[in-house]
């Protein structure tokens, strides 16, 4: 909006008055300062901008949550300081989002908006100094352009009227520290935008505000107005959203996406193919044609804009490897303990460079100088450093990620493929049942860097990170989970090492586990049958994995009703544990548990159990009184107590059961929902009706929550409460 150059406003004792003669000069007083007013020609026209404010994005979105938030923080400031620092990422529409509200205060008729570009404190000056020339501040001259700046500084810090100063993109809050306006008539508000996480950022009452991508809902509405709006709306299909899940709702990847849409009249779903496809490069599918917006630069450079400034700080040299190993893992996070092990601080000491003596010899990196870089990392916004949050400490943004990616030399990326890998195994707890959180994200790790790393994981071998990802699985009663994962494995393993690589081998043998645990049994028995004459064939007849398979199939043979066969096959398989193994080995005892329960199977009750008396004294001796074998062996005893008819103490062990499996491996763990639904069931066997109803309706209503409504083990435990119910009345 133009503006005249002119009279003082509020805050003086002249307010909008022409000062007459040209060349007219006038000493005005204003509270206890004395100003030297520079000559006038008119008066003020208000309001004042001084910027100009940026034009918002096509299809802009209002974020109506985030600017709750950011209201609800101004409204709360008080009087005194009105100041909010918008922090994040690139490319997360601060700086739209700055302008929006700066749009909306020309709007709404405050009388002086500046808007001000920040990386450096003279254009801060600058502006000011602009600012207070158009209000016509007495003394401003325009010769001394700080003198000017200071000027402004004063008058907004006692003016009545309503002002508004953007600070954008601030990347020296050192060099902008006398630059900050106050308001002591509580009428003013100062918004800045950075990508810093600095603490100078927040000091003299600044508050900080951490601004993150779109929402969903944002996502979806930015491609659907964007698209419609340019007459495309054939564009959009049944993977909008998805596509903006792949984008990982970045404002500005969805701005350059749509842009590029548009050019080449990709339909959604065409884009994501190629968005997804790991040989494109970002710069190919977020090229600096489609910056529709005049952001001035290719996302790729955005994302990475920091990346200088970091090594400029870093005094370690441990900055960038840093980022590069993060670049590789789950960017919705990873454990911050991954920084202390040995595996992962042997790889930084490689890269640690001391600033105080480039020349010394490499001293050993520790646990503090690498969280030091991921808090240098942390603070330019390049990644999320909280321990508060941890197992999922670490994070950033996948197309951040993928931009470190694809400047990874591929020598490097093989060291730091193994270095993750064995880092992640280092921190894997065993075992890890009664770990949920920390063992879904170290699954999710797994699963990344095996898709980041191109099959570097499987070369010269699998490593050993990723059985025990498909293990984790199994043993958390994931079994579609578990047989998905095992089929990519053994269809990766044939691929890359061989048919008959031992591997290969215990791919298929994991599968067919899975196979058995989702009830799939003809499909394990012949994949184990199959396993097994190739186990004996390629490793011999004794080798560990040979016992493992043999063991296998003979559990799925008690599974299919093939009882004789799974009491000859387990005789053999224990007798072989015993003598390859040892008697106290994890192997040897769970053979014996599955040979105690085949002989309850095939009634043979007593045997059974005093069988399994012995495996449960080994288990406790061996594993520990609380781990997850130990407490399966308890509860098949207190199903074994009651074939046997002895009620009372199967409800007591098994109540103890309970209690133990939701302690250790938590209420919602398949083993511990089993164990409810059998002690619900040896309730109404002694007679106690309505704790067994009550139970059960638990039981019930915990199957559709972690099952869903339509389960098959969900329809029958409701079922079995229905039948209970009209018994009871």
């Amino acid at each position: 909006m133009a503006v005249r150059a002119g009279g003082i406003g509020a805050g003086g004792n002249i307010e909008g008055s022409a000062l007459g003669d040209n060349s007219q000069v006038a000493n005005i007083s204003i509270g206890e300062q004395h100003f030297h007013q520079a000559p006038v020609t008119a008066e003020v026209v208000w309001p004042v901008e001084v910027g100009p404010v940026p034009a918002l994005a096509s299809a802009f979105q209002p974020r109506s949550m985030l600017r709750e938030r950011i209201d609800k923080a101004h409204k709360g400031s008080g009087t005194v300081v009105l100041t909010h620092v918008l922090s994040g990422g690139g490319g997360v529409g601060k700086t739209q989002l700055a302008a929006a509200y700066a749009t909306d205060a020309l709007a709404q008729n405050t009388d002086v908006v500046v808007w001000a570009a920040a990386t450096e404190a003279q254009q801060v000056i600058t502006q000011y100094a602009q600012a207070a020339a158009r209000i016509g501040l007495p003394g401003v001259d325009g010769r001394e352009p700080e003198a000017d700046a200071r000027a402004l500084l004063e008058w907004l810090a006692i003016t009545s009227r309503r002002w508004l100063v953007v600070l954008d993109d601030i990347t020296d809050p050192t060099a902008l520290s006398q630059w900050w306006p106050a308001s002591r008539t509580g009428t003013g508000w100062v918004l800045a935008t950075t990508r810093l996480n600095d603490a100078r950022m927040t000091g003299g009452g600044r508050a900080r505000i951490n601004i993150d991508v779109y929402t969903p809902d944002e996502a979806h509405g930015y491609l659907h107005a964007r698209l419609t709006g340019e007459g495309m709306t054939h564009l959009l299909d049944d993977h909008t959203s998805a596509l903006a899940e792949a984008l990982g709702h970045l404002p500005l990847a969805l701005s350059h996406a749509a842009a590029y849409m548009i050019n080449e009249e990709l339909t959604c779903t065409a884009y994501l193919n190629l968005i997804t496809n790991q040989t494109t490069r970002l710069q190919h599918v977020l090229p600096e044609t489609a910056d529709a917006e005049g952001y001035g630069r290719q996302i790729t450079a955005t994302l990475l804009l920091s990346l200088s400034a970091v090594q400029a700080s870093d005094t370690t040299g441990l900055a960038i490897p840093a980022l590069s190993l993060t670049a590789l893992l789950d960017p919705a996070g990873h454990p911050h303990s991954l920084w202390t092990t040995p595996p992962l601080l042997t790889y930084l000491t490689s890269h640690y460079t001391p600033a105080t003596d480039p020349t010394a010899p490499t001293s050993p990196a520790a646990a503090e100088q690498a969280h030091t870089a991921l808090r240098l990392l942390h603070r330019y916004a390049l990644l999320t450093c909280d321990t508060q949050t941890e197992p999922r400490a670490i994070r950033l943004h996948a197309l951040t990620a993928r931009a470190v990616r694809e400047n990874i030399p591929d020598p490097e990326l093989s060291s730091l493929t193994a270095v993750a890998a064995d880092a992640l195994l280092h921190i894997w707890p065993d075992p890890d049942q009664p770990y949920t959180d920390l063992t879904a994200v170290l699954r999710a790790n797994t699963d990344a860097l095996a898709e980041h790393s191109r099959n570097l994981l499987w070369h010269p071998h699998a490593h050993p990170v990723l059985h025990r990802a498909g293990n984790s699985l199994l043993h958390a009663g994931l079994a579609a989970s578990a047989t998905a994962y095992w089929q990519h494995a053994a269809t990766n393993s044939e691929r890359l090492l061989g048919e008959d690589h031992p591997d290969t081998l215990t791919a298929r043998n994991n599968l067919a586990a899975s196979y058995g645990q989702a009830g799939r049994i003809d499909e394990a028995i012949g994949l184990l049958e199959r396993v097994v004459v190739d186990h004996e064939r390629v490793l011999g007849e004794d080798q560990p994995d040979t016992l493992t398979s043999r063991g296998n199939l003979a559990a799925s043979y008690r599974q299919a009703g093939r009882i004789d066969e799974a009491i000859g096959l387990l005789k053999r398989v224990i007798a072989e544990c015993e003598r390859v193994l040892g008697e106290d080995h994890p192997h040897t005892l769970t053979a014996r548990g599955h040979l105690a329960v085949s002989y309850r199977q095939a009634g043979r009750i007593d045997e059974a159990i005093g069988l399994l008396k012995r495996v449960i004294a080994d288990d406790e001796r061996v594993l520990g009184a609380d781990h997850p074998d130990t407490l399966t062996s308890r509860g098949h005893l207190a199903v074994f107590y009651r074939q046997a008819g002895r009620i009372d103490e199967a409800v007591g062990l098994l109540e103890r059961v309970v209690a133990d499996q939701e302690r250790v491996l938590g209420a919602d763990h398949p083993h511990a929902l089993t164990a409810r639904n059998n002690l619900a069931v040896f309730y109404r066997q002694a007679g106690r009706i309505d704790e067994a109803v009550g139970l059960l309706e638990r039981v019930v209503a915990d199957h559709e929550r972690l099952l869903g409504h339509q389960h098959p083990d969900t329809a029958a435990v409701r079922t079995l409460l229905v039948t209970w119910q009209q018994g009871a009345r």
